[in-house]
């Protein structure tokens, strides 16, 4: 018995060490296996009319109250009694738009259902997300996050036509309800949009056809486009709006990508240089906008020491705290955010040092004062 005990743990071990090897030597390839669909593409029909107005299809809105996500609130580190992050506030009202990175991980499907409950999994998921990420933006007087039908994580890594069927018409559902979101705030109300991953995808393309050359744009306070590539020639011009040069200046765009050194960001930068940007034209070689979240402007680097908060998960990411002083911020010539010395935060690290999962809680009480700051900054056009 011992010796078929031990037969069974050598195998395990060379099956791990095997798995290894293969993630290593064919990490795209296997990915792509594991995520991506290979049933047919189910068109999605569009949500009826004023869907939106249903409380159930958002998780995070204002009367929600204490289930709200985004108004969740890290306790913060402290010494001999005194918080190390103070709380931060905004003397005049804003409100915030804020889509969530991809949850749905089937392959199952190429759209994760919208009707009640939905994917348990992924609905618990993306509550997390918003915990992390949205409550950040928690200073305004109003957050809205919408459930919708989001494309299957398997949906990015793929050429065929059903990936871009499925990203489509999850944007479809982020743009119904950014509308009911403008009807719903107050004209007068300046308004920042917020996102990450899949969301700041959708974003781009929100701030492109929605929001460029109407009345909104003078209400915009800024785009926090974050853990999506922004590619300064061929995706700010169409999204209408400079990237952020100063850390007071509103009507602009944020965006950045976090890796660890030593960073291995190819699959990262050969998806980017292939992907078409909204004008419909592959990057390829161009920088991609890295904006630095300790400084708020273009490019450069701060120190450790500059970082307000990092928003360290504990367990299952549903809980957390703050620790000031955690990682630095550099943009190199790429347009990639290094963080330095890979910090420990947690097991959702994805392969070359890419910490995509933790781009807003790195820098969460930056990302608060940030926005607080440029809220303060912004004037009426009219």
């Amino acid at each position: 018995m011992a010796r078929k005990f031990l037969y069974v743990v050598a195998f395990c071990i060379v099956a791990a060490i095997a798995a290894a090897l293969l993630l290593a030597l064919f990490p795209a390839q296997l990915t792509r296996w594991a995520t991506v669909p290979s049933i047919a593409f189910t068109p999605v029909q569009p949500l009826e009319a004023n869907a939106y107005e249903d409380s159930a299809l958002w998780y995070a809105r204002p009367g929600i109250g204490k289930t709200d996500p985004a108004r969740w609130q890290p306790p913060s580190a402290s010494r001999g009694g005194a918080a190390l992050v103070p709380p931060a506030k905004a003397s005049r009202p804003f409100a915030v738009f804020f889509v969530h990175p991809t949850s749905f991980v089937s392959r199952n499907a190429w759209n994760a259902p919208l009707g009640k409950g939905g994917d348990p999994e992924a609905e618990r998921i993306a509550r997390i997300y918003l915990r992390g990420m949205a409550s950040a933006f928690s200073p305004a007087t109003e957050i809205w996050a919408p459930r919708y039908r989001q494309a299957t994580m398997g949906a990015f890594l793929t050429a065929a036509p059903e990936g871009k069927k499925a990203i489509n018409a999850a944007y479809a559902d982020v743009r119904e309800a950014f509308r009911y979101f403008v009807s719903s705030v107050d004209p007068d109300t300046p308004i920042v949009l917020a996102g990450h991953s899949q969301g700041a995808l959708h974003l781009k393309r929100l701030l492109a056809e929605e929001v460029k050359g109407t009345p909104l744009a003078a209400r915009l306070v800024a785009a926090y486009v974050v853990g999506w590539p922004v590619s300064t020639l061929h995706d700010l011009p169409a999204m209408g709006f400079p990237a952020c040069a100063a850390s007071d200046q509103t009507a602009c765009v944020l965006s950045w990508s976090s890796f660890a050194e030593p960073a291995d960001p190819a699959l990262v930068l050969d998806a980017y240089a292939a992907t078409p940007a909204l004008d419909g034209k592959a990057p390829g070689h161009d920088p991609m906008l890295c904006s630095n979240p300790l400084t708020g402007q273009i490019g450069g680097s701060a120190p450790a020491s500059a970082n307000l908060g990092t928003l360290v998960p504990e367990g299952t990411l549903e809980k957390g705290r703050l620790v000031p002083g955690l990682v630095p911020a550099r943009c190199d010539r790429r347009g990639l955010l290094l963080i330095g010395p890979p910090p420990e935060m947690g097991s959702y690290v994805l392969p070359g040092n890419n910490y995509h999962v933790y781009d807003i809680p790195l820098f969460w009480a930056n990302t608060r004062a940030d926005v607080i700051r440029r809220t303060e900054a912004w004037k009426s056009a009219g």
